[in-house]
């Protein structure tokens, strides 16, 4: 993760914001308060990670998920054509 300062920050925030975008590396962007830093991720990386970590707290949820990796290793698995329920995503 790469740290910045707040002042290079602001200066270059576009810079910032589209590398965190393209290259799905957090920025911490740090101040002369430890406790006043902070970190900027691409929101898609902030949703998938608050996912990933309500699935690993959720004990229902990660058996299900180890109990899957299981059967696929397995080969255990089946093919299932998609069901075209008609609907755009326009």
């Amino acid at each position: 993760m790469q740290a910045v300062s707040y002042s290079a920050f602001r200066r270059d925030l576009r810079a910032y914001l589209d590398k965190t975008r393209d290259d799905a590396e957090p920025v911490m962007v740090t101040s002369k308060d430890p406790d006043a830093n902070v970190v900027v991720m691409n929101a898609r990386d902030y949703d998938n990670l608050i996912e990933n970590l309500y699935i690993a707290q959720n004990r229902y949820l990660s058996d299900k998920l180890m109990r899957s990796r299981e059967q696929f290793a397995r080969g255990d698995v089946s093919v299932h054509e998609l069901i075209d329920d008609g609907q755009s995503d326009d």
